[in-house]
């Protein structure tokens, strides 16, 4: 409801400002009401977004999209506005990096994406991505786009290139099941962060291909790859990085702030963090809870054995008002064969949305 407030007091302080004004027509000062509905364009352009708001209809703005429309994968009545506007959320599409052994910023426990491209290892905490929620970045020669949708608590690392074209995503500001809807620049395609596949535009059926990540705690990172780069938070936006904006947005029996399909789903309670894989047509679910018995799980998905570890001193980052006080919740790294496979750790309510024909694995 962050958003939602951010917008009413920004309409009350327009409202007090024509009211300042005086009392009567145009001639004694009064703002017509294109001058106010400038002063809130300005003020929803320039203050802080990171996603939440009231329920909304769909923007008025489509003819600001140059998305085909005709095409599409889910109804389009599925996809509602987050609160922001297109680009309300920005993405970081120039990122600059600190070597770890320089940043002094980020507590111990504070969790970051660890990408590794051929050897190669970069960090991207999360108190960066809770307001930015894309990087478009490359590592070896790969461009990557880093992805976090705060409201289904999904990391998801993609390789941005399709077909022979890279893509540069942005942020649509809109949501289908609480999941962030991304776009991209090329052909203003909207994507599911969710599943990496295109649901509407002219490359609606189109998926990309996920690369293996894994979140860490800050202080692992730093201590196993020392002089790797650390996407920095000098990103030339005023945003208070290291606040949680979605404080106590966590919690287990709480459901989303936005509407999903099969929230009738109770197998497991709505903020139930899981480990969700895919592979070939199987998928799995399996709780943190397991976690309690036995930090390492073996199991078979897909036909194929996969190990899941579990470590501990990871903070929630949707916990506490600062992210590196939210509670341990631990993180995890799946493998195959002993090699790192793509995975995330959603909340419940998300994979019942998406995948609702997952097996819950619990021991």
């Amino acid at each position: 409801m962050w958003r939602g407030a951010l917008l009413l007091g920004a309409l009350a302080a327009v409202a007090l400002i024509a009211a300042g004004c005086g009392g009567g027509g145009v001639d004694d000062g009064t703002l017509s009401d294109e001058e106010i509905a400038e002063k809130v364009e300005e003020i929803n352009r320039t203050a802080p977004s990171v996603g939440l708001g009231e329920r909304a209809p769909p923007l008025p703005s489509d003819t600001e999209w140059a998305t085909d429309l005709t095409k599409h994968s889910v109804p389009l009545d599925e996809i509602t506005s987050g609160g922001p506007p297109k680009d309300g959320i920005p993405a970081l599409d120039a990122p600059t990096f600190e070597t770890a052994l320089d940043v002094d910023w980020l507590a111990k426990r504070e969790p970051v994406i660890a990408v590794t491209v051929e050897g190669l290892t970069r960090g991207y905490p999360i108190q960066v991505l809770m307001w930015h929620e894309i990087v478009n970045d490359e590592l070896q020669g790969r461009p990557i786009a880093v992805t976090f949708c705060p409201l289904c608590n999904t990391s998801i690392v993609f390789d941005r290139r399709l077909d022979g074209t890279v893509l540069d995503f942005g942020t649509t500001g809109k949501l289908r099941n609480s999941d962030l809807v991304m776009y991209d620049r090329q052909t203003e395609s909207w994507w599911q962060q969710f599943s990496g596949e295109a649901i509407v535009g002219e490359l609606t059926g189109s998926r990309l291909d996920q690369i293996a990540a894994r979140i860490v705690s800050w202080q692992e990172f730093r201590t196993t790859y020392p002089e790797s780069e650390v996407l920095s938070r000098e990103t030339g936006y005023a945003r208070d990085y290291g606040r949680n904006p979605y404080r106590g947005y966590d919690d287990v029996d709480s459901p989303p702030f936005f509407g999903t399909d099969n929230d009738d789903d109770r197998r497991l309670a709505p903020k139930e963090r899981v480990v969700y894989l895919e592979v070939g047509d199987d998928a799995i679910a399996v709780p943190f809870a397991v976690f309690t018995k036995t930090p390492t799980l073996t199991t078979k998905v897909g036909g194929v054995t996969a190990a899941v570890r579990w470590r501990a001193d990871v903070a929630s980052a949707l916990d506490a008002g600062e992210i590196g006080a939210g509670r341990n919740v631990g993180a995890v790294t799946v493998t195959i064969n002993g090699k790192p496979v793509p995975f995330h750790e959603p909340f419940w309510f998300a994979v019942a949305a998406f995948r609702p024909d997952v097996r819950i694995v619990r021991e």
